[in-house]
């Protein structure tokens, strides 16, 4: 196993070169589900601005911007290989003005405060260096009452425990864990 976890890093974790790219192509089809699944629970308007963490090769960003097709989609991934892959599977979202995909850091978003209604991450919190942080950064470009949704497929390796307290130690409100036995976990908060 010690040997298999650097792999699956680079693959699916913080995706780099080759492994990265197919990783990508693996992701998009495990993660569909769950992140479809998740964005039902966030109930997304058609105006919403909507922002995917970690969005890997772009599959939920084209389904939010099928939700929202007058709002607003914005995504962070720290792999250049998944902007790439995002960007070609979104690239006429992103001709048109509706999405706006950017290579970087949860703990540094490029974005306004106050910016959000939605936040969205699948399967990707596991992986920030530093989980608390992010969360806070994230808290901060959303605008009040806005809600956030961490999804995790039944394979991310993810613990449920613990996620409700975690988004109440970085300031939101009415956290609450939704469990399918076939698509995953997703804990669920709004800012105040």
């Amino acid at each position: 196993m010690s040997i298999l976890k650097p792999i699956l890093m680079h693959m699916c974790g913080r995706p780099r070169g080759l492994l990265g790219r197919l990783g990508g192509h693996i992701m998009a089809r495990t993660n569909a589900e769950c992140g479809a699944w998740v964005s039902d629970l966030l109930q997304i308007a058609s105006n919403d601005s909507v922002l995917e963490i970690g969005f890997g090769p772009g599959v939920l960003i084209n389904h939010l911007s099928k939700l929202a097709p007058a709002g607003r989609i914005a995504g962070i991934d720290p792999s250049i290989e998944m902007v790439e892959q995002a960007c070609a599977r979104n690239s006429i979202a992103i001709q048109n003005g509706g999405v706006d995909l950017q290579w970087g850091s949860v703990e540094s978003l490029p974005f306004e405060g106050n910016t959000f209604d939605k936040v969205v991450a699948i399967n990707s919190m596991h992986v920030w260096p530093d989980a608390g942080a992010g969360l806070r950064e994230i808290r901060r470009v959303m605008k009040s009452g806005a809600r956030i949704a961490l999804g995790f497929n039944p394979y991310s390796g993810q613990s449920k425990d613990g996620l409700t307290d975690m988004l109440l130690g970085a300031g939101f409100i009415k956290a609450s864990l939704t469990e399918d036995v076939n698509k995953g976990f997703c804990a669920l908060a709004t800012k105040p």
